[in-house]
């Protein structure tokens, strides 16, 4: 018998600085409700991050708090988060990123 699967609520961040790590990422998206992942795919030629991000919230009132502020400014920079279309468990790119 397959595990009960939980939802996770994500968003879609981009425009994030390449001074910012994943661990400041999921910091900064807690103040919102509980994280349950987060993704920062890194480029394995340069070493440096893509510039997008991931994140997935165990409570559709975490999702909608981060929703709600604008803006989002990390390290100076104005982020664009935005609600994720896309399923996030699946995808490939999961073994670059950073994820708990």
């Amino acid at each position: 018998m397959a595990a009960p699967t939980k939802k996770v609520f994500e968003v879609f961040v981009s425009k994030v600085p390449w001074t910012v790590a994943g661990k400041e990422m999921r910091e900064y998206f807690t103040q919102f409700g509980p994280v349950k992942k987060c993704l920062l795919p890194f480029d394995k030629d340069s070493g440096f991050h893509r510039g997008f991000c991931w994140v997935g919230f165990s409570t559709e009132e975490g999702l909608n708090n981060a929703l709600q502020k604008d803006p989002h400014v990390l390290e100076g920079a104005k982020l664009q988060v935005q609600r994720n279309r896309r399923p996030f468990a699946g995808q490939r790119s999961n073994r670059d990123g950073e994820q708990d």
